[in-house]
């Protein structure tokens, strides 16, 4: 994934495929002209960093006549502009990696709840607010990534085989901070309750083989170097090696995928999700994007480039996608993942897992 940009509160905004960058629209400034007289702007906040998603916003723009600007930066920072901004913030929607993530927005009331019979239809229950609050877009499936010459499918079928004994010295990961990492915690606590989910992260850390570092891609590579067995990852970055350089290609083909939980609950599952921010200017433009998000076109756009699973069914999968088997995803409410995420925290503290 491509490292943010990071702006200040009083940064510019970027505006897609080489305009000139404008400024961020206040009460105080002149709203930019639309592309269409009468179509208006709709301003992005989104803390996803791809090249296609300029393209997105172009598409949108084109189709719609709604002038698209956009600020892209790490979650963290745009919270920080938004406390900064107030209920004069331009942000007329925002758009994150994590359920877990679009929960730290909703929390400091930075997000608004809507209805709209498209979205509800659209979108599974699960992978969606219950009250409107974010809209889960895009799927990724947090997994098992391992060496298969020194471990077995049946050694991995489970995430709770992570913190077997017999694999001592054998994991990789990367921080406890992460979101994905505290996402998938989240779920565990749901399930399994706080005091199993704490047995468990204690005996992945003792079975570490280094200490937490890097990413995902990182992981891979660890395994591919042979300086441990097994990592979580989530599955996108895999997919985007297999279709990328070819000494990624040959990293990738040292190692092989679990989706944990075929037996049981299923994978665990989260999402890229939407939400229509408190104090939107063009509300209503924010609600037509986020629901152009789930047509066809839309979806095509959003997950081409990421690698990420459509939510709407029938839509082509990225390339690299087909080679992935079909599995069983998990239903675990997602609203879910950022209630439980400060006791998440807490737990891999307690455990040692940086």
């Amino acid at each position: 994934m491509k490292f943010p940009v990071l702006f200040t509160a009083i940064a510019l905004f970027a505006v897609a495929c080489g305009k000139p960058a404008e400024p961020a629209a206040t009460n105080a400034e002149p709203v930019a002209a639309p592309a269409v007289p009468g179509a208006g702007v709709l301003n992005v906040y989104s803390a996803r960093h791809y090249d296609s998603d300029k393209v997105m916003y172009d598409a949108f723009e084109a189709e719609t006549g709604i002038h698209v600007r956009f600020r892209e930066s790490g979650a963290p920072e745009l919270i920080e502009t938004m406390k900064a901004e107030g209920d004069q913030s331009p942000a007329d929607i925002i758009i994150a990696s994590d359920a877990g993530t679009l929960f730290r927005f909703q929390d400091a009331g930075f997000t608004q709840p809507i209805r709209s019979e498209t979205l509800e239809a659209a979108i599974p229950p699960h992978f969606r607010e219950p009250d409107g609050n974010w809209f889960g877009l895009a799927k990724r499936a947090r997994i098992i990534v391992y060496d298969p010459t020194r471990l077995k499918p049946e050694d991995v079928a489970h995430y709770q085989d992570l913190a077997d004994g017999k694999l001592q010295g054998e994991i990789c990961m990367r921080s406890s901070s992460n979101i994905y990492n505290l996402s998938l915690m989240g779920e565990f606590i749901g399930r399994w309750g706080a005091d199993k989910a704490a047995e468990w992260a204690r005996n992945v850390v003792a079975n570490f083989a280094r200490p937490p570092q890097g990413g995902d891609t990182t992981q891979i590579e660890s395994i591919a170097a042979g300086e441990c067995s097994a990592a979580l990852i989530n599955h996108y970055y895999w997919v985007r090696m297999t279709t990328g350089s070819d000494a990624d290609k040959a990293k990738t083909a040292k190692t092989a995928l679990s989706f944990p939980e075929q037996d049981g609950v299923g994978t665990h599952i989260n999402v890229t999700a939407a939400s229509v921010a408190a104090h939107a200017p063009n509300k209503d433009n924010a609600v037509r994007f986020i629901e152009w998000l789930v047509t066809p076109e839309g979806q095509k756009m959003l997950t081409e480039e990421t690698k990420e699973f459509p939510m709407i069914a029938g839509v082509p999968l990225p390339e690299g996608l087909e080679a992935l088997p079909e599995f069983k995803q998990s239903e675990f409410a997602l609203e879910q993942l950022g209630v439980h995420q400060s006791e998440a925290q807490e737990i891999y503290d307690r455990a040692g897992w940086n």
